[in-house]
């Protein structure tokens, strides 16, 4: 089972995959945090011109399929070993599959749910053979994925009111110029708003993505207040009778501000002139930080009611399976997937592309 693995973990290597998080800050800081105060910032890679939808289409799934290699080998070929040679499911073949996916950054809940649907369906048996273990798994951890988001009202709206959220270090100034850059290729006017006051350097970086993309940038001087930032933005926006407006906010602040509270601020400043604004709350995760990007994501969205995810840095981990985790331990829709640098490489997140990227063969 899985706690009694879970124990033992613990007491051989002191400690445990999920270990619990003591305070706010200690899930709000990525693994790999920057030191604070840091000012780095990320590198902005230019727009390129896309294919035919076809050839593109083919050319993602390749992609997909060879940036999930690390996960693949950290998950299916575990998989694979494990059944290879087996005649039947028994319970130790069960607890070292458990032992793979919670190893796997699936979860624990997530994986012993998993495990269970296995487990009915052997008593049922629906499932006795060790060679269709790995079929079925895989139809369940589609059924995880497959969270529908909620009905966009972009048709609805102008200027529609993106708000995107996450810690610093994540991704998010680079995920708002990738995602601005999607919205200007649909021939939508985008302004972007620097929030982020707090970090140079990240109102540095809005500054090259906005000049790269062909999008508007509101900005203040200094370490403005950001909600007064927005406050101009959206006025900006109106005046300019922008489409799309993407919201940058900090991710960690370096005053006694409470970081939430200064994220509800933004969001009420925002309401205060467009009503129902904003339309979409998206938040970054880092997929290499593992089960603290669940940790991360709860936070905010007890704080937020957070509408999306983007999960960016699939392709430099073999801690995919968080993707499951969140979905099945969230309930929230994961809107987009990062899987590289390049602007193509954030992408609408397909449940059944996915997956079989995930238990597909690398040519």
């Amino acid at each position: 089972m899985a706690l009694k693995w879970f124990k033992k973990k613990k007491r051989t290597e002191g400690g445990s995959p999920e270990e619990p998080i003591e305070s706010v800050e200690q899930a709000l800081e990525p693994e790999t945090a920057r030191e604070e105060g840091a000012d780095t910032a990320e590198p902005v890679e230019p727009v390129e011109a896309t294919g035919a939808a076809d050839t593109e289409k083919q050319g993602f799934f390749r992609r997909l399929r060879s940036r999930l290699s690390k996960t693949r080998k950290g998950l299916v070929s575990r998989v694979d070993q494990l059944l290879l040679g087996k005649k039947e499911i028994d319970e130790a073949l069960l607890e070292e599959l458990e032992e793979i996916l919670i190893t796997s950054d699936l979860g624990v809940q997530t994986t012993m749910t998993l495990i269970e649907k296995v487990r009915e369906k052997v008593k049922r048996k629906d499932l006795s053979n060790p060679e269709e273990l790995k079929e079925a798994l895989q139809s369940e951890i589609l059924t995880f994925l497959q969270v529908p988001p909620g009905p966009s009202r972009m048709a609805e709206q102008k200027p529609y009111v993106i708000m995107v959220v996450g810690v610093n270090g994540v991704g998010k100034t680079t995920t708002i110029g990738k995602l601005g850059g999607r919205y200007v290729k649909e021939g939508k006017r985008v302004l972007l708003i620097a929030a982020d006051t707090f970090r140079a350097a990240a109102v540095e970086q809005l500054e090259i993505w906005a000049d790269r993309i062909n999008a508007e940038l509101v900005r203040h001087r200094g370490k403005s207040d950001p909600s007064a930032v927005v406050y101009d933005g959206i006025h900006a926006a109106q005046a300019r009778d922008m489409d799309v407006v993407i919201i940058d906010t900090a991710g960690r602040l370096h005053t006694k501000v409470n970081l939430m509270e200064e994220l509800k601020k933004i969001r009420r400043t925002v309401a205060r002139q467009l009503p129902d604004a904003p339309h979409e709350i998206l938040l970054v995760l880092d997929a290499t930080t593992g089960q603290n990007a669940i940790s991360q994501a709860q936070l905010f969205h007890e704080a937020l009611e957070i509408s999306g995810i983007a999960l960016v840095k699939l392709d430099g981990t073999a801690k995919g399976g968080i993707v499951v985790g969140i979905c099945d331990s969230l309930g929230l829709p994961l809107q987009y997937i990062g899987l590289g640098e390049k602007v193509e490489d954030l992408q609408d997140f397909d449940p059944d592309a996915f997956i079989k990227a995930l238990f597909s063969e690398v040519n």
